[in-house]
């Protein structure tokens, strides 16, 4: 029997119930937040949302575990020179200082800007954060040292280029000053430029495709854009996400802490008259953390045409990359299930949190179905004709109310849409295994109840 084709996207959705925690923040340390339905929402960033899943992925590979085990993955750094500097001086022996310069003259010199050489926190690391296949250090490390004479001659002319323009444009701005007139910036870059002897091909070639995607799979499926160095290829994402937003209007608590000095407590415990024990009296540190809690729904796809395309583009042969683009998908689903932004993690234990419903089916194109909760669920008692109209009464508690609205919201959707296919749920919490029951027994929703995250993709 012939195995139907598998539709271009895999569409995920998820609700979650957190309690007491803080996964993001904005400028302030405060929550973030949005409005929609013309009420507040709790907001978690798809930013934060997409590294979470990119690292679990990448760790779990690294680590021999899952459908990627043992393949490449990326590192999104700015300290690439650092790196190279490190592999060079503990697998070719080199001197550290000798090797961090030489390692940040051959990056810059294929068009990857650096921090301010006075600056000692920035000098070595990009201005911009690269995300690169992991063993790119290793690969430059490694052809450097092989041309270590020719490159290392090539770097002292470098240094010097880079030394006489840096006294040449402080003279400059020197005299500007007093003639109460600067010199346009790009001028200034352009001439130092210039007088900069350039990295040879054969060695430019070489660092950029140490730095190029290659296999890593993250870069793949995430994608990649590099404005800097315009023929190191950009990778279009295969994967789309949207920020997690709570069903309901957000309520913020500001939570008061008090730390507790041990050194002064022990005192305490110990004094020997009055004056000590008042002495030693009050907390060691006081303050305030908001806290949030809610249901949220949060979406996201893979283009599976995308990644396969990604995939195709490193080289790998139609076999390999469709064989790779199954084992990508199945953890990236992993990864969409079971990781959490890790900010506070100890002090909240937000990464224990499992959702409460999983909903992925195919399609021709992406459904987002946050319009399911543009009306805010109202958690107020249930009554008689509910769904949050007015003086009708309210849904009940946020989960359950949450789940009968999106698996609603996907039957009048399929009803009308026959690409939709495919409709799998997955659920951890048993007062939702009973909604699912109790829609499937009411005819109000036909998908496929899965045990296993690996089951929500055919």
């Amino acid at each position: 029997m012939t195995e139907a084709p598998r539709s271009q996207f895999l569409s995920l959705h998820v609700l979650e119930t957190l309690v007491a925690v803080l996964p993001v923040r904005d400028e302030n340390g405060s929550p973030k937040s949005l409005v929609y339905g013309g009420v507040e929402r709790h907001m978690i960033s798809s930013q934060s949302r997409r590294r979470a899943e990119r690292v679990h992925a990448r760790d779990r590979a690294n680590a021999g575990v899952g459908a990627l085990a043992g393949r490449s993955t990326g590192l999104r750094t700015r300290e690439w020179a650092l790196i190279t500097a490190k592999s060079l001086e503990d697998d070719h022996g080199w001197d550290r200082e000798e090797a961090v310069a030489t390692a940040r003259a051959v990056i810059e010199a294929v068009g990857l800007k650096f921090g301010d050489l006075g600056k000692k926190t920035v000098a070595n690391l990009t201005k911009v954060l690269l995300f690169a296949p992991a063993d790119t250090g290793t690969r430059i490390a490694a052809h450097v040292h092989e041309h270590a004479e020719e490159l290392r001659a090539w770097r002292d002319e470098y240094l010097r280029a880079q030394e006489e323009n840096g006294k040449k444009k402080a003279a400059g701005r020197k005299g500007a000053r007093k003639a109460d007139q600067a010199p346009e910036p790009e001028e200034a870059d352009g001439a130092a430029k210039a007088d900069l002897p350039p990295l040879a091909k054969q060695h430019r070639d070489a660092v950029l495709f140490a730095i190029a995607p290659r296999d890593a799979i993250d870069i793949a499926l995430y994608g990649r854009f590099l404005a800097e160095i315009a023929d190191s290829p950009n990778v279009d994402g295969a994967v789309q996400s949207g920020h997690a937003f709570t069903v309901h209007e957000a309520e913020q608590v500001d939570d008061f802490y008090a730390a507790a000095d041990d050194a002064k407590l022990h005192r305490k415990r110990n004094a020997l008259d009055f004056l000590d024990s008042a002495d030693d009296a009050g907390a060691g540190m006081t303050g305030y953390q908001s806290l949030i809690s809610g249901t949220f729904y949060r979406h996201a796809v893979l283009d599976r045409a995308q990644l396969h395309t990604n995939l195709r583009a490193t080289g790998m042969t139609e076999e390999e990359a469709t064989e790779t683009a199954v084992a990508a998908e199945q953890e990236f689903v992993n990864a969409f299930v079971e990781a959490f932004p890790e900010a506070k993690k100890n002090s909240t234990a937000s990464t224990g949190s499992l959702p409460a419903l999983v909903l992925a089916f195919e399609g021709a194109r992406p459904y987002n179905y946050a319009a399911a909760f543009q009306l805010p669920v109202d958690e107020n008692p249930v009554g008689p004709g509910s769904e949050g109209r007015a003086g009708a009464g309210g849904e009940g508690p946020a989960g359950p109310a949450a789940v009968r609205r999106l698996l609603r919201h996907h039957a009048f959707v399929g009803a009308r849409r026959p690409d939709l296919t495919a409709a799998r749920v997955l659920t951890y919490d048993p007062q939702i295994d009973a909604v699912l029951k109790e829609l499937a027994a009411a005819g109000e929703t036909d998908v496929t109840a899965v045990t296993l995250i690996e089951e929500l993709t055919p």
